[in-house]
């Protein structure tokens, strides 16, 4: 009674080991890639799935968005700037038996193809080019990458670089270059201003030469306004045809 006892135990006990080992589950973001004797079989999931203990087995792989930092990478620009950028790549994997049979990592492969591609695409590109035209250089990197992880069945979407840091004398030349250019555009706006201003006091002397009582009003609102000033002295303007009489030889 007792051996039996003991048999029905161990039978229950072998039954929920190769249970537990058949039996698999894969979340809604998961697929588990299935491998019969070593050759690959197909992909399963999600939920529920069986395999044939110790004869197949599963790799589970995760579909989700993977964010990934790419280390700060210090690259020569194509105008000779030592500079230094790092960035953040968006990638999923979208094919789980690539991911599994093509490449042994495909995190740690995607994170190093980043890095390689982002230094050659800042070696030929100029330090202008990477601070005002970044949005182009996602763009390239982005294109780039996933031409390259694409046999990995990995999809990169996204590539944007976070931070370029410069070294303290380029910084210095272009808050310099900065100021000079600010300085160039006001010089440029306050010309613009005088030109205009003599434009208009061109138009208003033609104005006065063809109407005299325009260049009377002129004077009176002149006095008007040296009266409301609180000086000591006060000097009268007067128009030069009252006083050139006065100017020729008798």
């Amino acid at each position: 009674m007792t051996g039996a006892i003991i048999g029905v135990v161990v039978f229950l006990f072998v039954v929920l080991i190769v249970a537990t080992a058949a039996i698999k589950i894969a979340q809604e973001y998961e697929r588990g890639v299935v491998f019969r004797l070593g050759r690959f079989t197909g992909v399963r999931g999600p939920g529920l799935f069986m395999i044939i203990p110790f004869i197949e087995r599963s790799v589970k792989v995760d579909l989700r968005v993977v964010t990934m930092d790419v280390p700060s990478q210090e690259a020569i620009t194509k105008d000779n700037v030592t500079v230094k950028v790092n960035a953040v790549v968006y990638y999923r994997v979208v094919k789980p038996e690539d991911s599994v049979i093509k490449v042994f990592d495909h995190r740690y492969a995607t994170s190093q193809i980043a890095q390689t591609t982002l230094r050659s695409v800042l070696g030929q590109s100029e330090l202008d080019e990477v601070l005002a035209q970044r949005e182009k250089i996602n763009q390239t990197l982005q294109r780039i990458i996933d031409e390259q992880t694409d046999p990995w069945g990995v999809k990169v979407s996204i590539v944007e670089i976070k931070e370029v840091e410069l070294p303290q004398t380029m910084q210095r030349a272009i808050m310099a270059q900065a100021e000079a250019e600010r300085e160039k555009r006001a010089k440029i706006v306050h010309a613009e201003g005088e030109l205009q201003a003599a434009e208009k006091l061109a138009e208003a002397a033609k104005v006065m030469a063809t109407q005299p009582i325009a260049l009377q009003l002129r004077y009176l609102q002149t006095l008007t306004v040296i009266a409301t000033e609180k000086t000591n002295t006060i000097v009268f303007p007067l128009p030069v045809d009252m006083i050139a009489p006065l100017l020729k030889p008798k």
